[in-house]
C-alpha cells in the first residue's frame, strides 16, 4: 500500500515537473517573441486601431467599388495619407516662415512689442510679474533677449529633441496608415483571426466582446479624437480670421490640449493677446468665438461618445483618460477597451451567483 502511494507520489512529481518545463518554455518562447516584435508592436497597435476605427467607412466604399478589396484599401490609405501629411506641410511651412519673419525682424531691429495694458498689473497672483516682464520687452527687448540667453541656450536642445521626436511619431503613424491598408485588403482572414481569439479568450461571449472592443476603438475615435479634431478645426479657423501670429503652432498645441481634455486653457493667452493687441470690438468677437469652440465638446461627446458601445460613457471616457495619463497616446484606446471589458466581466460575475440560485 504504501509502496503504490509512493509511486503514485512520484508519478504526480513526475507530471508535475514536466508540465512546469513545458509552461516554462512556453513563457520563455512567448517573452521572445515579444522582444523581436517590440520595436513593432507600436506600428502594429496603432494599425489595428486605425483599421477598425475605419471599418465601416471603409465597407461602405468597399461596396461603391464593386467589392475590390485591395482598390479601397489602396483609396483609404492614400486618404489618410494626404489626412496626415498635407496639415503637417503647411504647419511646416508656418512655423518657417514665422521664424524667418521673426530672424529678420531681430536683426534689422524692426521687432517691437506693444506695452501691456494698464489693467494687466491688476490681474490676480500672475499680473505683477506678467506687466514686469512684458514692460521690460516692449521698452527694451533687446536687453531682454540678452538676459534670458542662458535660458535659451539650455532650453535649445529640448526644443531640438522634442522636433525630432515629432518627426518619428509622424513616421511611425505613416507606417502605422500603411499597416492600417494591408489589413483593411485582408479584412476576411483578420476577422476569422480576431473572432478564434475571442472565442479563445472568452468562450461563448467571445462575440460579445469582440463586438465591444471594436465598437470601444470606434467610440474613442469619434468621442475623443473626433471632437478633438474639430474643435482644432474651428480653433485654426478663429486663429487665422483674428490675425494671431503663428496660427498653425497653436492649433497644434490646442490639438493636444483638447485631447487631454484642456483645450480652453490654450485659448486664454491667445485671448489675452488679442485684448492686447486688438480693438475691442475685434477682441470681444474672438473671445466669444473662443467660447463657442471650448463649450462645443459638450454638446459633441454625448451624441459621439459611448455610441455603439455596450457600457456607460462614463466608463469609457475615465479609461480613455486614464489609459492616455498611464501610457500615452495610445492608452485612449487601450485604457478604454481593458476598463470596458472588465466593466463586463464584473457584470457578469455579479450575475452568475444569481443565475446560480435561480437555476436551484
Amino acid at each position: 500500500m504504501n509502496q503504490e502511494y509512493s509511486l503514485q507520489n512520484k508519478e504526480y512529481v513526475r507530471r508535475a515537473i514536466e508540465v512546469s518545463i513545458h509552461v516554462g518554455l512556453m513563457v520563455l518562447l512567448l517573452v521572445a517573441c515579444l522582444m523581436i516584435l517590440l520595436p513593432f508592436l507600436p506600428l502594429v497597435a496603432w494599425g489595428i486601431i486605425i483599421a477598425i476605427a475605419v471599418f465601416p467607412a471603409y465597407r461602405r466604399l468597399l461596396s461603391m467599388v464593386g467589392g475590390r478589396g485591395k482598390l479601397a484599401a489602396t483609396i483609404f490609405t492614400l486618404l489618410f495619407l494626404a489626412i496626415l501629411i498635407v496639415p503637417i506641410v503647411m504647419l511646416a511651412e508656418t512655423m518657417v516662415e514665422g521664424v524667418q519673419t521673426l530672424v529678420a525682424h531681430v536683426k534689422d531691429g524692426s521687432l517691437s512689442i506693444p506695452p501691456p495694458p494698464t489693467n494687466v498689473g491688476t490681474w490676480p497672483i500672475i499680473g505683477g510679474p506678467l506687466q514686469k516682464l512684458w514692460t521690460k520687452a516692449s521698452t527694451d527687448l533687446t536687453g531682454l533677449l540678452q538676459s534670458l540667453l542662458p535660458q535659451i541656450k539650455d532650453l535649445a536642445p529640448r526644443v531640438l529633441a522634442a522636433t525630432a521626436g515629432f518627426g518619428l511619431t509622424v513616421l511611425q503613424f505613416v507606417l502605422s496608415i500603411l499597416v492600417a491598408g494591408v489589413l483593411l485588403a485582408n479584412a476576411s482572414g483578420c476577422a476569422e483571426v480576431t473572432r478564434t481569439l475571442a472565442n479563445r479568450l472568452f468562450g461563448p461571449r467571445g462575440p460579445e466582446f469582440e463586438e465591444l472592443a471594436g465598437s470601444t476603438i470606434r467610440s474613442v475615435t469619434n468621442g475623443i479624437l473626433g471632437v478633438a479634431v474639430i474643435q482644432s478645426f474651428l480653433a485654426g479657423l478663429g486663429f487665422v480670421v483674428a490675425g494671431l501670429p503663428g496660427a498653425g503652432l497653436w492649433t497644434l498645441i490646442f490639438l493636444f490640449s483638447a485631447v487631454l481634455q484642456a483645450g480652453a486653457l490654450v485659448l486664454i493667452p491667445a485671448v489675452i493677446y488679442m485684448f492686447a493687441i486688438a480693438s475691442t470690438t475685434k477682441a470681444v468677437l474672438f473671445l466669444l468665438w473662443c467660447v463657442v469652440v471650448a463649450l462645443i465638446d459638450n454638446a459633441l461627446k454625448p451624441m459621439l461618445l459611448g455610441r455603439g458601445v455596450a457600457v456607460p460613457i462614463a466608463v469609457v471616457f475615465l479609461g480613455a483618460i486614464g489609459g492616455f495619463i498611464a501610457i500615452g497616446i495610445i492608452g485612449l484606446f487601450v485604457g478604454a477597451i481593458i476598463l470596458s471589458v472588465g466593466y463586463k466581466l464584473f457584470l457578469a460575475w455579479l450575475e452568475s451567483p444569481i443565475e446560480a440560485k435561480q437555476e436551484i
